[in-house]
C-alpha cells in the first residue's frame, strides 16, 4: 500500500513538472494574469448582470448572498481548515526538494502549503454554482473552460500538485450544491420571483420555457478579459 501511495505522489509530480515545464516568456506572462483573483472581476460582474436582467431585484440580491457565500465557504474550507492539516509542502517551497526542479513565474513561490488548491476550490464552486442557476448549456461550458484555465495556470506557475487541483474543484462543486440547494430553500419559503429557465424547476418539471437573457454577456467579456492578456503578455 506505501509502495502504491508512494508511486502515486511520484506520478503526481512528474504530471506537474511535465505540465510546469512547457513554458514560454509568453504563458509566462498570460498565465500569471489568468492565476490573479482580481483581474477577474469584470467576468464577475458580468455574471450578475445576467442575473439582474433574468431576476427580480430582491432575489439578485439573494444571488449575490449566496454566491460570495459559496466562494467564503470554499475558501475557508480549504484555505483555513485543509491544508493546515494535510500540511502539504507547496511544489515551489524551498524546502520542497522538488522545488529546485520547478520553474518559477516571477520569481512566485505561493504560501507553505498545496493540498488542497484554493484557486480550484474557488473557481469551481463559483462556475458550478451559476451551472445550477442558470442551467443554459453554452453559458456552462463557458463557465467551465474559464475554471480549467484558473486551475491549469496554477499548475503551469508550479505552485499546485494535480491532485491538489482535483480534490480542490471537488471540494468547490460540494460546496456549490449545499448553498444552492440553501438558495432554493430560500426562494421556495420567501416565495421570490425568478425567472431563469430552469433554476429552480418545479418537481417532475424539465424546466421553465422563458429564455436566459443576455447570457453571452459573460462570454464576451471572457474574451475581452482573454485579449487584454495576450496584449499585456
Amino acid at each position: 500500500m506505501n509502495e502504491f501511495f508512494e508511486a502515486f505522489l511520484q506520478a503526481d509530480a512528474q504530471l506537474l513538472l511535465a505540465i510546469n515545464g512547457l513554458h514560454s516568456v509568453f504563458f509566462d506572462g498570460f498565465m500569471m494574469l489568468s492565476s490573479d483573483k482580481w483581474v477577474w472581476v469584470p467576468f464577475y460582474v458580468s455574471l450578475f448582470y445576467v442575473v439582474l436582467r433574468n431576476c427580480t431585484p430582491r432575489t439578485s440580491l439573494a444571488v449575490l448572498l449566496f454566491a460570495l457565500l459559496t466562494i467564503v465557504l470554499s475558501d475557508q474550507l480549504t484555505a483555513h481548515a485543509m491544508r493546515p492539516f494535510f500540511a502539504r509542502l507547496r511544489p515551489t517551497n524551498v524546502a520542497n526538494p522538488l522545488s529546485q526542479w520547478v520553474h518559477l513565474v516571477d520569481g512566485y513561490r505561493g504560501g507553505p502549503y498545496s493540498f488542497p488548491s484554493s484557486h480550484a476550490a474557488n473557481t469551481a464552486a463559483l462556475s458550478f454554482f451559476f451551472v445550477l442557476l442558470f442551467r443554459h448549456r453554452a453559458l456552462s461550458w463557458l463557465m467551465a473552460a474559464w475554471t480549467l484555465l484558473v486551475c491549469y495556470s496554477r499548475m503551469y506557475m508550479g505552485v499546485h500538485y494535480p491532485t491538489d487541483i482535483v480534490v480542490g474543484m471537488l471540494v468547490g462543486i460540494v460546496c456549490a450544491c449545499i448553498t444552492y440547494w440553501c438558495l432554493r430553500w430560500l426562494v421556495k419559503i420567501e416565495r421570490l420571483k425568478l425567472s431563469l429557465p430552469s433554476a429552480f424547476p418545479p418537481q417532475g418539471d424539465g424546466g421553465g420555457s422563458s429564455p436566459l437573457v443576455h447570457w453571452y454577456v459573460p462570454g464576451i467579456v471572457l474574451l475581452l478579459t482573454l485579449a487584454a492578456f495576450a496584449i499585456a503578455s
